[in-house]
């Protein structure tokens, strides 16, 4: 029995829309589901959840739940990787309360800045000893990992693990029809393509029946900034720089030296920038859960509908060889964008089938486009150098790099900031020297 191994299961509303996708698809039917979570509980919520959809969808797939790791690996054929090492408490609180105390805001500090070169640090460990489990267990799986940050740590798996790998964020495949929906524009006959990095890859061209859509769109985007909106640094970027980016507002507001600007202050009204967005969506989330973990749970009539996550599109090209395109996150082997360096992970169209995924090649990005990537490759480079070398100045070095964070604070401050943050998180990162 072919089995797809799910990391993080307890994350029950991403394991019903992953794996309930999987349930949808006829060639997975016999697959064996192995669920895994270091939290038993909640691990036991999304097994009972699970079964309920696989009642009502008439599956036939077997769901099975696992304490022990390599157990749940074995002879994985595929696995889905959906952790948070951390959680909100006390993680995440760390991520942003001791870079307040030094000036520096964020929003939702996931991707790069302080707060993601301290989720990677911490992660990076886990997911190393998952590789090392997998190449005893299932040295030959596909990991398609879902964990932010994306690019840090499916750049590492990729460099150091042997382990196939790709990387897969859902704010690809929707970016076009929500920028034309957002503008009253018709989704009809379009064409796009998008290349960068994940949460800045850029939206290249856009086409509605062969007609370039660009001129309009910005004419559009430039009457939609007069009057306050949810995506106003995105328009901005795009009317500055000329190309609109994946990845939503309130990330990129966090990614740039632009936006979140202790001198400025009036730029946070003026482009709408929640600050501190993710633990308040932390806190909701966990309010919310408790509210309706026993409605979703228990709900024996609980169904399902095919999301647009690419999970279990992957999955169904690779076993029944029937071709299809995504946007993954892959190593920039060989220039793929050839003006972005080789070790960096990026977010480009490929193929997938029986083979596996074959990136395609894109070429040059735009110049202004490439630099603003370059800037966020700095700090993803020098975590991923700073996790796997065990050296503490890597750490100063990322942070030092990182646009929003050099642009606020001193050099001091940011060692300074860096030294109280890896003490305070005491055993969830290893010992730096």
């Amino acid at each position: 029995m072919s089995k797809i191994t799910f990391l993080g299961a307890g994350s029950s509303i991403f394991a019903k829309n992953v794996l309930g996708d999987c349930m949808r698809v006829e060639a997975l039917q016999d697959f064996e589901i192995a669920l895994f979570d270091i939290d038993h509980e909640r691990l036991k919520d999304s097994e009972q959840m699970l079964n309920n959809i696989k009642k009502n969808l008439e599956s036939t797939v077997t769901i099975v739940s696992y304490t022990d790791r390599k157990e749940a690996l074995r002879d994985a054929k595929y696995v889905i990787n959906a952790i948070q090492v951390g959680g909100y408490d006390p993680s995440t609180i760390i991520d942003f309360e001791i870079p307040k105390k030094y000036g520096l805001r964020q929003t939702i500090a996931d991707t790069v800045g302080i707060g993601g070169i301290f989720r990677s640090l911490r992660t990076i460990p886990v997911m190393m000893d998952f590789a090392k489990d997998m190449q005893e267990v299932c040295p030959n799986a596909w990991f398609l990992n879902y964990t932010n940050p994306m690019a840090a740590l499916t750049g590492t798996m990729l460099r150091y693990t042997g382990i196939k790998t790709v990387g897969l964020c859902h704010s690809v495949q929707g970016c076009a029809e929500d920028l034309l929906k957002s503008l009253d524009m018709t989704t009809d006959n379009i064409q796009w393509e998008i290349a960068g990095i994940n949460h800045v890859a850029w939206l290249l061209e856009i086409t509605g029946n062969g007609e370039d859509l660009y001129p309009e769109i910005k004419r559009r985007a430039l009457e939609k900034q007069k009057e306050k909106h949810s995506d106003m640094v995105r328009f901005e970027l795009m009317l500055r720089f000329g190309y609109y980016v994946t990845e939503s507002s309130e990330h990129n507001a966090e990614y740039h030296p632009y936006f979140i600007k202790s001198r400025y202050p009036e730029l946070i009204n003026r482009f709408n920038i929640p600050l501190d967005e993710y633990p308040r969506r932390c806190i909701s989330q966990i309010e919310e859960w408790k509210k309706m973990r026993t409605d979703l749970i228990n709900d024996e009539n609980l169904t399902h509908e095919r999301t647009n996550e690419y999970g279990s599109y992957i999955i169904e090209a690779m076993e029944t060889n029937q071709p299809i395109k995504i946007g993954g996150n892959v190593l920039n082997t060989g220039g793929l964008i050839s003006n972005l360096p080789e070790n960096a992970c990026v977010e480009v169209p490929c193929l997938v089938d029986a083979s596996g995924i074959t990136p395609t090649y894109v070429g040059e990005l735009p110049e202004q486009l490439a630099a603003i990537n370059r800037t966020n490759i700095n700090t993803q480079l020098l975590t991923i150098q700073a996790a796997m070398t065990g050296k503490k100045e890597h750490i100063y070095h990322a942070a030092m790099l990182d646009p929003h964070t050099s642009a606020e604070l001193s050099i001091d401050d940011i060692i300074a900031m860096c030294d109280e943050l890896i003490e305070a998180h005491g055993d969830m990162l290893p010992k730096y020297y």
